[in-house]
């Protein structure tokens, strides 16, 4: 019985990249209904709002969603809708995995780690006021419940996979108290998991680190911000965010994106890769239990960059979305 997913194909390229993705999906034998939702431009000119209460709503009732990129128009007064995504629906996890894929030219072998960020609180809770003319205060919230969640999906993350390691980042020094709590939760989760290693860096030596060997870290988990700088950082260790998968997970839902950004420029022109969302249709195909479906996209992916036949531009190819989609289909 095919399972009813929620689309939203976004604006820009996400239409294109999406139709791609549809197109592999199929021929791959994904068993999914899509439900079609909006956001983003579209959904302004359509409904007034960048992320409508329909689209909200059927998120809710279908539980997984597959989400192109989308983008929130700046100085129109609305939030961007990655944050109200994650705020409305309580998706407190945001998992990136980051791994080396053959064909593709980066200084870096062996990287193959995961990226899990907390997602609904730090600095992009929102928290901002004028203290005085020329002065702003932000809020950098950290409580003891979003702590202990994110560092225990981690760890369960890492006990799944069968990951050797968790590595905590943090800056205690700097912010004794926020990061300070943030470090002693993470500590206390890490006792009940003996089988599973733990170290704790600050993020400046961590980013050092990743630049000099990335293939010694399995999982990172850490706050918000941290998240946010890292996880693309990550991304660019193995060709960029036009390669990489990405997943907001919640208890109750969970939504599947590419985190490349909607590409105005080259919209409409059939140039866009589709890789990073057909990789995050794959996340997401396991998510529901189709995970053999997902392998063979996943191996599809592999031998179609080894091969480099029928790639677009970005991926040091002559072609556009649609060489790259058929071989993709014919490599399955």
């Amino acid at each position: 019985m095919a399972t009813p997913v929620v689309l939203i194909a976004g604006d820009g390229i996400g239409p294109e990249v999406t139709s791609a993705m549809q197109e592999v999906l199929e021929a791959a034998g994904a068993q999914v209904t899509w439900v079609e939702a909006h956001a983003g431009l579209p959904a302004v000119e359509r409904f007034g709002d960048v992320l409508p209460q329909q689209t909200l709503d059927l998120c809710r009732r279908y539980r997984v969603a597959l989400k192109g990129p989308c983008t929130t128009p700046v100085g129109k007064g609305f939030r961007s809708i990655n944050v109200r995504l994650r705020k409305e629906l309580d998706l407190y996890a945001s998992v990136r995995p980051v791994c080396t894929l053959p064909g593709v030219d980066v200084p870096y072998d062996n990287v193959d780690l995961v990226v899990v960020r907390e997602n609904t609180e730090g600095l992009y809770s929102g928290q901002e006021h004028v203290v005085v003319p020329g002065v702003v205060e932000s809020l950098r919230l950290i409580t003891r419940f979003a702590c202990e969640r994110i560092v225990r999906y981690a760890f369960e993350l890492a006990r799944q996979q069968g990951r050797r390691r968790v590595t905590f980042c943090h800056k205690a020094d700097v912010m004794p108290m926020s990061d300070g709590l943030f470090l002693a939760v993470a500590r206390e989760v890490a006792d009940e998991f003996p089988f599973v290693g733990f170290e704790e860096m600050h993020v400046d030596a961590l980013c050092m680190q990743l630049a000099l060997d990335p293939s010694r870290y399995d999982v990172l988990v850490m706050e918000n911000l941290f998240g946010d700088v890292l996880s693309d950082l990550c991304a660019g260790l193995v060709g960029g965010l036009g390669l990489v998968p990405g997943a907001n997970i919640g208890t109750r839902c969970a939504i599947f994106e590419a985190v490349h950004g909607s590409a105005p420029d080259i919209a409409g022109k059939g140039l866009a890769n589709p890789v990073a969302l057909i990789r995050s249709a794959a996340m997401m195909l396991e998510h529901i239990g189709q995970r053999a479906v997902a392998a063979r996209i996943e191996a599809s992916v592999r031998k179609t960059l080894q091969a480099h036949a029928g790639l677009t531009r970005d991926l040091g190819g002559d072609g556009n979305t649609a060489t790259l989609t058929k071989a993709l289909i014919r490599n399955l």
